[in-house]
């Protein structure tokens, strides 16, 4: 879709083809094996293993294996799905990627923002570079350019694992793309990667300030512009960027998707707006100048404003008053930087066509060559000629409309955001600790979950309580980039050895050396189901292929409907690790009503962060208070003592009140 004089108005067939190959990368569809399917009596062997220790009786268990027992019968239905699976699989290039594009992500109509979207947290500005906001602005612009560059003209190493390369293929909609709302229950996304007419439809970003946007070229005749230069186009568009309110066309990508789609239909009717909204799709990434001042000191404020933008509170002389949260974004781009008045900065993504690893490379990268005194900055400014930014001004005379959905929009994404509690916690030790025991970091914070949900649920469970007793189905996502085309697989974190170390726990009549080995053997199972994931021998996505293999005429196989299997894969604790020494703050929402979203970091050497979100009528707050608690333990297991408080603390930041702001 590289180069039409119009925007799409429909999702075409070929969609996922039409961005860019990456030049060093296009051998990987040959030099990479392809996503297997399982051997059937495998998966449900797993499958099974993963149900005895969610199962609330023997007789629930054996109701669930007698399903899974008639489902993998030779000639059984199972049988039938497995050799249709097989089949897709010799006649695409990857069995599950249109599904799951479109299941997981693309025809999810919710709003993204909340529901889907994701963010970083960056540490502040060093001290060699000049500390104003358009300086700010501009080192993360350049430093993201010169990345782009690099993929663009071949010259990115791959990804690797254990010196394994990993598939590149989501690189290519990291830049010049965006995604589309669809007017028929499905989006998509455009990338501009390929055009034919660069020096218009590439090499530009979008900077939105005061809800306005702005076209800034920040490549120039195949060069990215330096810092100098940057400075002087983000100083303008502060300079210009008065107290008049243009039109928020941001909070509409907020919105409900088909009344996005709808919107965004009216809105492109017109050639000017057409013209603004192709500008936006094309650009290579956004910057928003948010102007509000989330404290830096604040992780939960940091958080929040990252995540869905500041909410302010109402009052009875403006009860009125909605947030104008998000206006000054756009979230179907997969990258928006996000630059504040204060200086603080960070990054929302999509997640639609790119998982967290690719961002946070991106951002890595770009952090590090801020960091280095020595990189290439060019903060003296040139005198070659840099285009002024041109401002997008939308004209919305001939589709009054739009500006009521603009307003309904904002109501509705104060609402979502309201509704949102929010905890941030770091303990008083890290990786070095835990290494120094000798068990892995990753096992050792999913165990810490674990404990801290069992604990929670002993105190808001019961009748009409509002958390799911333990054990619950438990998420925790494993990369697949191994395979062409990868993506994830889903961890099914609760194990047998798993429950066997909590109830151990909770019942305090183990000794503390029968904790210690049960513990060892909770996180080293937890570490083999992770490496199996990760080699495509999960439960999750072959199941999911299996359903959909189900042929339409035939009623769904029982074991589909089984209470046990239904919960097993309601994530009441949806949970996910990344790391960068530059990140100070990461999180995402929970993904079901009554659940937790749980993002952590294992990296640092002395401390382990948690970030917990959550409805607000959940135990936001206590959930962290317990999290902290048992990170506290199970370092006592290990050390004899409590862990030595240092300067992170164990501070839990979100309180009840706080959290919802």
């Amino acid at each position: 879709m590289s180069c039409s004089s119009s925007l799409p108005a429909t999702r075409p067939q070929n969609w996922k083809s039409l961005a860019a190959p990456i030049p060093n990368f296009a051998h990987q569809r040959a030099s990479l094996p392809m996503l297997p399917v399982q051997p059937l009596h495998a998966t449900l062997q797993r499958l099974k293993e993963s149900l005895r220790p969610l199962a609330r009786s023997s007789d629930e268990f054996a109701s669930a294996c007698h399903k899974i027992d008639e489902f993998g019968e030779k000639g059984g239905v199972g049988s039938v799905s497995q050799e249709k699976l097989k089949q897709r699989k010799e006649e695409t290039s990857h069995w599950l990627e249109e599904w799951w594009d479109d299941l997981a992500y693309l025809a999810y109509r919710d709003s993204v923002v909340v529901n889907v979207s994701y963010y970083y947290g960056f540490k502040p500005q060093p001290p060699h570079l000049p500390h104003t906001l358009a300086a700010r602005a501009a080192a993360i612009t350049r430093g993201a350019m010169l990345f782009r560059q690099k993929l663009r003209s071949g010259q990115m190493s791959p990804d690797r694992i254990n010196n394994t390369p990993l598939c590149m293929d989501t690189y290519r909609w990291m830049f010049d793309c965006c995604r589309v709302p669809g007017p028929q229950g499905l989006d998509w996304s455009v990338s501009y990667s390929a055009s034919s007419n660069p020096e218009t439809d590439i090499g530009h970003i979008i900077v939105v300030r005061k809800n306005r946007l702005w076209k800034l070229r920040a490549e120039v005749d195949g060069r990215v512009v330096g810092m100098g230069d940057l400075i002087k186009q983000f100083q303008y568009i502060y300079n210009h960027s008065s107290v008049e309110e243009y039109p928020a066309i941001g909070a509409l990508t907020t919105s409900n998707r088909d009344i996005w789609a709808k919107n965004f239909a009216l809105l492109s009717s017109t050639p000017l707006n057409a013209s603004h909204l192709r500008a936006i799709h094309s650009s290579a990434f956004m910057v928003s100048l948010d102007d509000s001042t989330p404290p830096p000191d604040g992780d939960v404020d940091v958080s929040r404003s990252l995540w869905h933008g500041k909410l302010p509170v109402r009052s009875s002389t403006n009860p009125t008053h909605v947030a104008r949260a998000l206006s000054s974004r756009y979230v179907d781009k997969p990258l928006q930087f996000i630059v504040f008045d204060n200086g603080v900065s960070g990054l929302m993504g999509e997640h639609s066509v790119m998982d967290g690893t690719p961002s946070v490379r991106v951002c890595d990268e770009l952090l590090e060559f801020i960091a280095d005194p020595k990189s290439d900055f060019q903060i003296s400014p040139t005198s070659a000629p840099i285009p002024t930014p041109e401002p997008l001004d939308f004209d919305l005379s001939p589709i009054p409309q739009i500006a009521e959905a603009i307003t309904s929009a904002q109501k509705s994404m104060h609402a979502l955001a309201s509704s949102q509690s929010l905890s941030f916690l770091r303990t008083n030790y890290g990786k070095a600790a835990i290494k120094a025991f000798g068990v892995g970091p990753d096992g050792w914070a999913q165990m810490v979950i674990q404990l801290a949900y069992a604990r929670l649920s002993q105190r808001f469970s019961g009748e009409n309580g509002r958390v799911t007793p333990w054990p619950v189905g438990t998420y925790e996502a494993a990369t697949t980039r191994v395979f062409y085309k990868g993506r994830t697989e889903t961890v099914r974190v609760v194990s047998d050895e798993c429950v066997a170390f909590v109830r151990a726990m909770l019942c305090g009549s183990a000794t503390r050396e029968e904790k210690v080995e049960l513990l060892r053997g909770a996180i080293e199972k937890h570490a083999r189901l992770a490496k199996d994931a990760g080699k495509g021998e999960g439960v999750d996505r072959h199941m999911l292929g299996l359903r959909l293999s189900n042929p339409p005429s035939s009623p769904l196989p029982a074991l589909f409907t089984d209470p046990l299997y239904i919960r097993s894969s309601h994530w009441t604790l949806s949970t996910s690790a990344i790391f960068s020494r530059h990140f100070g703050v990461y999180g995402w929402g929970e993904v079901v009503p009554d659940g937790f979203g749980v993002a952590y970091m294992t990296g640092f050497d002395d401390y382990l962060q948690f970030t917990i979100t959550s409805r607000a009528e959940m135990p936001n707050a206590e959930f962290a208070e317990e999290i902290g608690k048992a990170a506290e333990e199970l370092y006592e297991l290990f050390a004899g003592s409590k862990p030595v408080s240092n300067s992170h603390g164990g501070d839990v930041e979100g309180s009840k009140e706080k959290a919802k702001l």
